[in-house]
């Protein structure tokens, strides 16, 4: 909704250009002929520059100077010192406006280039989770809250293992290139170690220790003195219909059941987030949460739970999903996504990453 939205704002704005030279046509003929529409006409193709393409923007001041000529020609002043220097003012601003749009467009380019390498990073460090997994349907969703960034400090990671299949999301303190390193050494250890380890809390002292290391690396910046990461820790075992779940300072996840509804997975006792190992050390514990054939897990970042409304209520994701029923894991993830552009009006603080598994019901 809020593209399509956007798109019409676009189109609309890409017609005022034309608008305008139209307005100051209709202008100069209902008005006395000492009131001239030149200052109307010299405006378009100003507008037209953030608009429209080069040649979008000759056209329109070429537009907006036969206008006046013409509107000249129509009052029988052509050649009235005046009439000329507005007709040369309009030119020169479609000069200017030509300019001012290969500008733009050298910037475009440079943006775009910036998004196909921060899209490249992504792809690196955060690849697309596969869509199935033994007994699973699996759906994963990065949403930046500036729409030119494409990656910032939230994780998410499924891996098929020995042991079951595993995953993690997170969040990273912080923002910029220090988030996504981080996230990079995360992930990296998370995918080494939920391979080896064979319990769950093994996996989570893994992930400690290596932020640890990442932590001497950077030793008297504020990252490594303050840095800190949420997670979410999730296990499922063949052929057993209980999750067992970690959760280290990270929004609970909930299961969406087969009929709408919804349980918060609420950990017995939170552990501190990874990084904070400095603070001491306490064993992590294993909570168990049912997990029956055709639940979905769902799991997500604050930007999901502390996105706002105007009024500054918070995003509630339990009360929203709660009575639905999705055809699986990608429509509830676009559902969710959708909800929450909804409940902000599109004016989100944080990046969002949500991943979603729908354990398959055996027919």
């Amino acid at each position: 909704m809020g593209n399509r939205r956007k798109n019409r704002q676009t189109a609309l704005a890409r017609r005022l250009p034309a608008l305008l030279i139209v307005a100051g046509i209709v202008f100069e003929l209902v008005t006395p002929p000492d009131v001239t529409a030149s200052p109307i006409l010299a405006v378009a193709p100003m507008v037209a520059a953030p608009l429209l393409s080069w040649r979008g923007t000759a056209a329109t001041g070429l537009a907006a100077v036969g206008a006046d000529v013409g509107l000249a020609a129509y009052h029988h002043d052509l050649g009235d010192p005046e009439r000329l220097t507005a007709i040369a003012t309009i030119a020169a601003v479609a000069v200017l406006a030509l300019g001012v749009n290969h500008l733009i467009g050298q910037n475009d380019r440079l943006l775009k280039s910036a998004r196909d390498i921060a899209t490249a990073a992504q792809v690196a460090v955060l690849p697309p989770p596969p869509s199935r997994l033994p007994g699973l349907t699996v759906a994963a969703r990065y949403v930046a809250a500036e729409s030119d960034a494409q990656i910032g400090g939230d994780l998410y990671a499924v891996q098929d293992t020995p042991h079951g299949v595993r995953l993690i999301v997170g969040d990273v303190r912080g923002k910029g290139m220090g988030a996504v390193q981080a996230v990079a050494v995360i992930i990296g250890a998370f995918r080494e170690a939920a391979e080896q380890e064979p319990t769950l809390d093994g996996v989570s002292d893994r992930l400690e220790r290596a932020l640890e290391r990442e932590g001497e690396l950077r030793w008297g910046t504020l990252d490594q003195t303050e840095g800190f990461t949420t997670a979410l820790l999730a296990e499922l075992r063949p052929g057993d219909d209980r999750l067992r779940l970690i959760n280290r300072g990270h929004p609970p996840p909930l299961v969406v059941h087969p009929d709408g509804a919804v349980k918060s997975l609420e950990p017995d006792r939170p552990s501190m987030p990874l990084g904070m190992s400095a603070l001491g050390r306490w064993p992590d514990v294993v909570d168990l949460a049912d997990f029956p054939p055709g639940s979905t897990l769902v799991v997500f970042t604050d930007g999901v739970t502390e996105a706002r409304d105007a009024r500054g209520q918070f995003y509630d994701p339990e009360a929203a999903l709660t009575g639905r029923v999705f055809p699986g894991p990608d429509a509830l993830l676009d559902a969710l996504i959708a909800d929450v552009e909804h409940h902000t009006g599109g004016m989100r603080v944080d990046d969002m990453a949500v991943l979603a598994l729908t354990r398959r019901r055996i027919d």
